[in-house]
Formats: C-alpha cells, structure tokens, sequence
C-alpha cells in the first residue's frame, strides 16, 4: 500500500510518499481502508520532532495522521460493533502509525459510523479537532446549558467545533478571533464574536462559567487574563496541554475558587456517536478549508503552519465513488 513515511525529524520535505506492508487488526482492532486524512497541527508537531510530552512516545519510521475517514476493511476475532464494508470515521492509534496512508489500523472503540450527511473528506475533518473541543468543553469543563463559554482561537479546527457544540448544548457562546474571521465565528452560531486584538477585551466580556483556550498562543501572563474574565467557580480548560499553567496562573484561579485544567483528547466511540448525530442532525456543520492529494502532503503541512487555516485541511487518499 502507499504511506506517507518519516524516517528522521524535520521540515515537510522528509515527509516521503512509499510502499509499505498493509497493516493487520489485533483481535480488538479493525483495519480501515482510508479514504481521507485530517491535516493537524500535531501531525507536523511530530513530524519535526515532538514536544517534551510527545517525544519519548515516537519511534521512526513513522506514518503521520491521526484523523482519519474510510471503509472497514477487515475486522479484529473480537470486534462485534462493525462489519465489513461500513462507513466508518475516528482516530488511529498512537502512538503508532497513522492515516496518511491507503490503509490504518486502530481500535475499535476509537470509531463510530461515519455521519451519513457528509462525504468522506468532510468526514475526516472531524474526528480529532472535534473530540479535542469535546473533552475540553464537557469532560473538563462540565459546560452546561445556559453558561456561558468564551472559545479563544474560535475560527481553528478545535475552536470551530467547539463553538458548534457548545451552541448545540443550549451554551451562550462568545468567539474570538482575528477581525477577518468575525463573520465566520457568526456563521458558527456564536453570540458574540470579538476580535482577539482588541484591546478593551476585558471590558467586554466578564463573568464567564467557561474559557476555552484553542488557540496556539502558548503563554501564561495571557492566561491570567483570561481568568480575569471567568466568574468565581469557573474553568479554564486549555488544549494546549504542553504548556502547564504557571504558579501565577494558579494563584489567580485559587483566589477566584476557580479551575484550570489540562484537556487532553480522550478518543471515545460514544462521543463521536454524539458528533456524528449532530451533525446529521444539522446542528454542527464542517467546514473544508482546502482538499490535497496524498503525494501534495508537504504542501498541506505548510498551509498548515501559517497557523491561518480557517476549518480543516484533507488529505485524499481515495476518491469517493
């Protein structure tokens, strides 16, 4: 089969397009044949190397892509929840190798039924960014209906999904972003968006139950503004989960009898169920920034890394039928 391989850490350029073993299903595994890939910060954050977190995790040659949309090729002895032939949307496992290739392994409990309502590059937008703003906004942040939740970074692959979701839970949602992407935070359903520039920021917002940091902006005396903002009790939930919050940080929430968490992705079939029903639902929609051919990853990388990706960049493995 073809994978997209690194075999040393670096720019786009050791990313290589080759032709590898197809892998096989352990009993609790299903193989899926790909159709398309999510582009995400984390695949080039791997690729040049990891962060002191990721490191030790990562051992070359490695495919990159942990988003992934497709067929169920093969099944797992113990795997009963999917058959051959389903339509099918998660995350590969990782460590190890990913979706930037014509076939991934992973467990089964780490997909669901891909949403009937959307194509398969549509599809493979969704799973990481969206179970990143999942975890944050509900397992972290015990986000519910009637609170109110600023979403930082709001025009992102993780902040556009969780601006739809905490819209679809009944949540007062304020966006920030740059001034170029205010209407697309209004196209969400936020209720406010707001310019992340903007000076007088903490004269309008206050009294929040939820900040949501989805930015990429990896900076403590930024996060002492957004506790200001919070009302007493609430949460600061951060998937920038490299950065720990700082003593300032922490004193700051302490005093507001507040709570900073770290949301890591937990990659569960029942909360991409719920995606998926939203979705066909009508509720969240997925926005497609650019489609790439496989062989164009390195090209996808770069876009990426301008960090002015408004939604999602695709690889295309296979072209839906």
């Amino acid at each position: 089969m073809k994978a997209v391989r690194i075999h040393e850490f670096g720019g786009p350029e050791v990313l290589k397009l080759e032709d590898v073993e197809r892998p096989v299903p352990a009993a609790d595994e299903i193989l899926v044949s790909v159709y398309a890939s999510g582009v995400n910060p984390t695949d080039w954050a791997i690729r040049e190397g990891g962060n002191d977190l990721l490191r030790p995790l990562l051992t070359l040659p490695l495919t990159p892509g942990w988003d992934a949309a497709g067929v169920v090729a093969e099944i797992g002895s113990d795997v009963t929840g999917f058959k051959k032939g389903d339509a099918v949307y998660g995350v590969p496992n990782f460590p190890g190798d990913g979706s930037y290739a014509e076939y991934c392994v992973a467990k089964a409990g780490q997909f669901a039924l891909k949403p009937a309502s959307i194509s398969f590059n549509e599809a493979a937008g969704v799973p990481l960014a969206g179970l990143t703003a999942w975890t944050a906004l509900f397992e972290y942040g015990k986000l519910q209906p009637g609170q109110r939740v600023l979403v930082q970074g709001a025009s992102g692959g993780v902040g556009s999904f969780a601006v739809q979701f905490a819209k679809a839970k009944g949540a007062y949602v304020i966006g920030t972003a740059s001034a170029g992407n205010l209407d697309y935070l209004k196209q969400l359903g936020a209720d406010e968006a707001i310019d992340y520039q903007d000076q007088s920021i903490s004269a309008l917002i206050s009294d929040v139950d939820v900040v949501l940091e989805a930015s990429p902006l990896r900076n403590n005396t930024e996060r002492l503004k957004s506790v200001s903002l919070l009302k007493e009790g609430g949460v600061l939930v951060t998937v920038n989960i490299d950065l720990p919050f700082n003593d300032a940080v922490l004193t700051a929430l302490a005093q507001k009898q507040a709570k900073g968490e770290l949301a890591a992705n937990q990659p569960r079939q029942d909360w991409l169920i719920e995606i998926a029903q939203l979705i066909d639902a009508g509720s969240v929609n997925v926005f497609v920034s650019h489609v790439f051919p496989l062989e164009q990853v390195a090209q996808a990388h770069r876009e990426s890394q301008t960090w002015h990706v408004r939604g999602k960049l695709i690889l295309e493995v296979r072209q839906e039928k």
